[in-house]
């Protein structure tokens, strides 16, 4: 059996070493489309193999049209938005995630952002301590969880929302509580991080009705997916509220409007960098490889997202 491991953006070297070596351990063969310059390599590479393994790349119908043989696509992290669900299912093509590789690596560049918009960018001036303050979290997952435990550390107030709940919620953070509703937690929150994928029902879910809700001095913290807020939400609360920021590892089609208007109080990194560090890397590579293994010669699917 083959599988591809395609990326526009490509594995560390000692990550594809030792994706290579366990998918040849296995008895399978290793493919590899780096550095592609348009969808259509992707389309040609995809034509005689049995697994794929991506990271960001777009693994449309079209892709899948193309593939008669495919049996398994693994996305290396959690998100899986770049995947046509619809069209791997029609298929019978199994869908994976790997949950829980790069949460650390999201979970750190969150705490990154809060402390660099409490201390106003960097820039001179007087900023705030974060400690006795209130970070509300927006999903408790693996990312969560940690964010929430080194805020904890910080002596930080954590609320969550979640749907559905850990049976475990408080397994980290000492000083933690849930909230019903999104209101609440907006509400009384000084800090508001979000950590849920982008569905259906997720998309645009983050605007003005609950942005505006924030104490004042309010910071939103987006380390997750474009799609959840509401720009023209967002756009219209920092409008009527001076006080708030936003602060965003995914930078929002109306980013350059947003700096123009709002200035320091709106920031964004220039390219997505939350699972950008070289253990995430080699986590998300490896854990790839085994899924993808695991499926074709063992049927596992426990990450299976398509159920």
């Amino acid at each position: 059996m083959k599988i591809l491991i395609a990326t526009q953006k490509p594995f560390a070297a000692k990550a594809v070493e030792g994706m290579k070596e366990i998918i040849a351990e296995a008895g399978c063969e290793v493919v590899m489309l780096e550095r592609y310059e348009n969808q259509q390599d992707l389309i040609a590479a995809v034509a005689d193999v049995e697994g794929l393994i991506v990271r960001s790349d777009k693994v449309t119908a079209e892709v899948i049209a193309a593939a008669p043989k495919l049996k398994v696509v693994v996305r290396a992290g959690a998100g899986y938005d770049n995947v046509d669900l619809d069209a791997a299912t029609a298929r019978n093509i199994v869908v994976m995630n790997t949950p829980g590789q790069n949460a650390n690596a999201v979970a750190e560049l969150t705490i990154a952002m809060i402390v660099f918009m409490a201390r106003n960018g960097f820039k001179p001036g007087t900023g705030m301590e974060v400690r006795g303050k209130r970070l509300g979290i927006v999903a408790y997952g693996a990312i969560g969880r940690i964010v929430a435990d080194v805020a904890d550390g910080f002596g930080m107030y954590v609320h969550v929302y979640s749907r559905p709940y850990p049976n475990k919620i408080r397994l980290y953070a000492k000083h933690l509580r849930r909230d019903d509703t999104l209101e609440k937690l907006f509400s009384e929150s000084n800090f508001v991080s979000l950590h849920m994928p982008a569905t259906p029902d997720t998309k645009g879910m983050i605007g003005y009705d609950l942005i505006k809700l924030m104490p004042k001095g309010g910071v939103l913290v987006n380390t997750a997916r474009k799609e959840l807020i509401d720009e023209e939400g967002l756009m219209r609360a920092l409008e009527e509220r001076a006080d708030l920021k936003y602060i965003t590892d995914i930078a929002p089609s109306n980013i350059e409007q947003l700096q123009q208007k709002f200035g320091d109080r709106v920031f964004a990194t220039p390219k997505k960098m939350g699972a950008e560090t070289a253990e995430a890397n080699m986590n998300a590579g490896l854990a790839a490889a085994r899924q993808a293994v695991g499926y074709l010669c063992h049927g596992e699917n426990e990450f299976q997202v398509n159920k």
